[in-house]
């Protein structure tokens, strides 16, 4: 055997070799692509129907987004008219009122002495009406 033939034959020898050990390669190769293809067809029937799904949910709360915004201001406005206007004017009201307390509250207990006196007062008023009523 010449040299040529004998690189023949193990350049043939290696390509069995490589063939044999690159077949479960290529298989898995074929494999991936299928599932990748797969995927790529799941993720078109299903995942981007549910896309834009999602997106035309997003889009009808947009408008919604703009009126909790709108809602904060309002709050915000409502929580600064209240702090500034509302509460001292609570205040003032509160004072008055509790100044009119105290000034009730010590006067309580003389009150049963006024109505004891009025009730008197009637009584004599009553008498000195029929007393001038006899006399004219």
């Amino acid at each position: 055997m010449t040299n040529n033939e004998l690189l023949l034959a193990i350049s043939e020898m290696i390509n069995k070799k490589l063939k044999s050990e690159l077949a479960p390669i290529k298989s898995e190769i074929q494999e991936t692509k299928q599932e990748l293809h797969q995927l790529k067809r799941c993720q078109e029937n299903m995942i981007l129907p549910q896309l834009d799904t999602i997106k035309s949910e997003l889009a009808e709360l947009a408008p919604i987004k703009s009126e909790i915004q709108e809602t904060k201001q309002e709050l915000h406005q409502i929580k600064l008219y209240q702090e500034n206007i509302i509460l001292p004017r609570l205040d003032t009201i509160e004072s008055c009122y509790t100044d009119t307390y105290k000034r009730y509250k010590n006067y309580a207990d003389k009150m049963d002495a006024f109505f004891d006196d009025i009730a008197v007062m009637k009584k004599v008023i009553q008498e000195h009406s029929e007393a001038l009523q006899k006399i004219s």
